[in-house]
């Protein structure tokens, strides 16, 4: 696996307006409602956040100027995000499910070793999905100059963790679990 594994970098260095799904944009700004009762109102309070987000509209959608608003999520460094989750995801065995794909919601990239752009591994939170226009992005992309692209197969497998995340069917009545045959009495 050593030397095969060498060949397929997670991440590569981009610059430019042009943004593909995978792409991690920093400090990147969103607004929020500040308060539902102004629902009505033509002129809502918003408080401005700040996160680093990455891009999980499809490439396709974004290459074909199909989108007007292109969706992203924000990611956390697995140390703070364990930090902010609870105990569970600062086990081992906590890490080590997010690391296999088994915790809805969440998915684990791989640290960045990128020139300049060394990341820790790093934890997409798909519970939280922001649309923001297409001009905006690519403006805001073009500004920040230098930033992290996600690489096949790894952009993919990302993709793929946020559709089985939405396309979740919670069945109202399940298959009863299976039950472990008793042992034998010993005689």
């Amino acid at each position: 696996m050593g030397a095969d594994y060498a060949k397929f970098d997670w991440y590569g260095l981009v610059e430019g307006p042009d943004i593909l799904q995978g792409d991690f944009l920093n400090n990147c700004p969103v607004l929020l409602p500040k308060d539902p009762n102004e629902i009505d109102r033509d002129d809502l309070d918003a408080d401005l956040q700040r996160y680093d987000v990455v891009v999980m509209s499809q490439s396709c959608d974004l290459e074909q100027n199909h989108l007007d608003l292109v969706l992203v999520c924000p990611h956390w460094s697995l140390d703070d995000f364990a930090s902010k989750g609870g105990d569970f995801f600062k086990s081992t065995e906590g890490k080590e499910q997010l690391r296999k794909g088994n915790v809805p919601g969440y998915h684990m990239l791989s640290e960045s070793k990128v020139d300049t752009m060394a990341r820790d591994i790093r934890v997409v939170d798909f519970r939280v999905v922001y649309s923001l226009p297409i001009g905006f992005i690519k403006a805001f992309a073009e500004k920040g100059g230098k930033r992290l692209r996600l690489l096949p197969p790894y952009r993919e497998h990302l993709s793929q963790a946020f559709a089985r995340y939405f396309m979740r069917v919670g069945l109202p009545v399940d298959i009863p679990p299976f039950k472990k045959a008793a042992a034998p009495k010993a005689t």
